[in-house]
């Protein structure tokens, strides 16, 4: 039995999981911000459920609860940094409120939950920390900058973090779903549309939206199935890619960066210091 911290859990993903782990016999602390279907789960999953309340934009509720669910629980084996919503809407369309939201929720939310929980993990020995971020951590859709913004921030941030604590037992997992039938279209924070961009690809991603044609391969359930079988597994990959769009749509992204790399070759090595002796 292992002893879970799972932030966004009230709604998609995050619910998904909790319920799977209280169904398995894993203990799990459940944070969500008001009133939710976790509630009702709650009352039947007896000490196997522990709901808490904050809002990941609040750092200092977000502590207060993480030093009372280590204190309380004594260990905690996995914590996953779920919470998070798309922004919708070309750059130019979104508001400063809402880039301000969206980088305070999905980045710098997740970047103070990691903070959070890093000294709990060191000092207990070790631990591991699921990232939820998407194949949009490494591909770009038009109208989702500021979402893209936060998740390729995020990746960056546990690539280097993860170096840092290696050495106390603490390791990560980035999940990168594709598009998955979950809420997250319900839940989308959308810009005032510009009639100028409805000919642009911003529009055109806007229409596919709107009318059903974007595609969604994705299935909730068994996407959390493989999230959890990744967090489970003794030394798992830092990245998993979750879907075949996703798959799809990272290798291809990654293949097109890597040959124009590679092309680069000798103008990259024509910016180095002269070799020493060589005056």
């Amino acid at each position: 039995m292992k002893t879970w911290f799972v932030t966004g859990a009230s709604s998609g993903l995050g619910l998904g999981m909790v319920r799977k782990l209280v169904g398995r016999g894993d203990r799990v602390i459940a944070s969500a911000r008001s009133d939710s279907p976790l509630d009702e789960l709650e009352t039947t999953a007896g000490d196997r459920l522990q709901v808490v309340r904050f809002d990941v934009t609040d750092t200092a509720a977000m502590r207060r609860e993480v030093n009372a669910a280590f204190a309380a629980n004594g260990r905690i084996d996995v914590v996953v940094s779920n919470a998070g919503y798309g922004l919708f809407g070309a750059a130019e369309e979104v508001s400063d409120a809402q880039i301000e939201r969206q980088i305070a929720t999905n980045l710098v939310g997740s970047i103070q939950l990691i903070r959070a929980v890093v000294p709990h993990l060191r000092a207990q020995g070790g631990g591991r920390i699921l990232q939820v971020s998407s194949e949009g951590g490494q591909v770009a859709y038009p109208n989702f900058s500021l979402y893209h913004a936060t998740k390729w921030g995020v990746e960056g941030f546990v690539e280097a973090i993860a170096q840092e604590v290696a050495p106390f037992g603490i390791d990560f997992v980035i999940a990168q779903p594709g598009p998955t039938a979950t809420n997250f279209g319900a839940g989308l924070d959308r810009a005032e549309p510009m009639e100028i961009y409805d000919s642009t690809p911003a529009g055109d991603v806007r229409r596919a939206i709107a009318d059903g044609s974007f595609e969604i391969k994705g299935d909730a359930g068994r996407t959390v199935d493989a999230m959890i079988a990744a967090a489970d597994v003794a030394k798992p990959d830092r990245r998993v890619a979750l879907g075949s769009a996703a798959f799809e749509n990272i290798e291809k992204a990654l293949s097109e960066r890597l040959g124009v790399l590679r092309a680069q070759r000798d103008v990259a090595y024509s910016a180095d210091r002269p070799y020493a002796g060589r005056r």
